[in-house]
């Protein structure tokens, strides 16, 4: 039987309230179960709560209620083993800009107790493995963004960790760095059998990293299971339709919402997104009831149910909406 390397069970953390701000309920009985080696993607917008779980699980902040285990260690009884168990890579660098790649990685290997022979070992093959020896000698201020990447989660793994955390480790890069970094990544799944935890609010990364994934609304876990499962649980197609004016009255939504076969329309400016049976029925209906209607269209697309069709069926919205919601409150 598979052991868990992550728990949670029914975690609560309520931030309290500012001058100007009411309480803040991050948290609102988060569970999810990992087993060894397997990468949980942790997905939804920014002020989901992924960030305040990794904080809990990693013991820099503690759940108000609810337990959590990490590589066998509860994370409230036993935070020194949780530590000592774990590499963080945090949504900011953590690394010296000052000192040298190696001086980074052999002063995080003393830290964890390596001898310095021991320490210079590990940063030589650390160096070697994410691309960085002929960089090893200058500055980390030198790096470009995807180098520093490379170098924090090195730095994560100097202690050869059983779980890896990754809190939105590719914020900020550009496509070339992302990918070099999702490549390590799978390659620390696949080649170590580490387990990592990685949040994201990009659905492209959750769908190509995670083995298993779990989409965070409000501090809930609102749906989980592999990439693939989740989207065939989505019978029909995704329509796509660009307007050229936006439907600010709500009369093309009422219109579609007429025909037969149609489910789900959500109105983001002037694109509506349709969950439909059968595309390729649906999409004459669609455009035939808008050209009645003098609604002139830009573009229709049709394709497969995708995460973030998942997103909009268990939260009712899509993930940009979501995620506009956030950055607005």
């Amino acid at each position: 039987m598979a052991t868990h390397a992550l728990e949670a069970v029914d975690l609560v953390k309520t931030y309290p309230a500012g001058r100007k701000n009411p309480p803040l309920r991050a948290l609102d009985g988060l569970s999810f179960s990992v087993p060894d080696g397997v990468v949980l993607g942790l997905l939804g917008p920014n002020g989901a709560g992924k960030s305040t779980t990794v904080k809990i699980l990693t013991t820099l902040s503690r759940a108000d209620s609810g337990r959590a285990h990490v590589a066998g260690y509860d994370v409230a009884g036993r935070p020194d083993q949780v530590r000592r168990s774990i590499g963080y890579v945090s949504q900011k660098s953590s690394s010296d800009p000052m000192a040298t790649g190696v001086e980074n990685l052999v002063l995080s290997g003393r830290i964890y107790g390596l001898s310095r022979p021991a320490a210079v070992r590990r940063a030589t093959e650390l160096l070697e493995r994410f691309d960085l020896t002929e960089a090893g000698d200058r500055q980390v201020k030198t790096y470009s963004g995807g180098m520093q990447r490379k170098l924090d989660v090195a730095l994560g793994l100097v202690h050869r960790p059983r779980v890896l955390f990754l809190d939105e480790p590719t914020t900020g890069l550009d496509p070339e760095a992302r990918a070099d970094l999702w490549n390590e990544v799978g390659r620390l799944s696949g080649d170590e059998g580490l387990t990592v935890l990685l949040t994201t609010h990009y659905l492209e990364e959750a769908d190509r990293l995670a083995g298993q994934l779990a989409i965070v609304d409000h501090g809930k876990i609102v749906a989980e299971g592999t990439p693939e499962a989740l989207k065939a649980e989505l019978r029909g197609d995704s329509v796509h339709v660009e307007l050229v004016d936006p439907d600010l009255d709500g009369s093309v939504r009422t219109l579609l919402g007429q025909l037969s076969g149609i489910g789900t329309i959500v109105v983001e400016g002037n694109v509506l997104r349709l969950r439909v049976d059968h595309g390729a029925t649906a999409v004459p209906a669609v455009l035939g009831a808008l050209e009645d209607k003098a609604v002139p269209v830009t573009a229709v697309t049709v394709s497969r149910p995708s995460l973030d069709d998942v997103y909009l069926r268990y939260t009712g919205r899509s993930f940009r909406e979501a995620s506009l919601e956030r950055e607005a409150a």
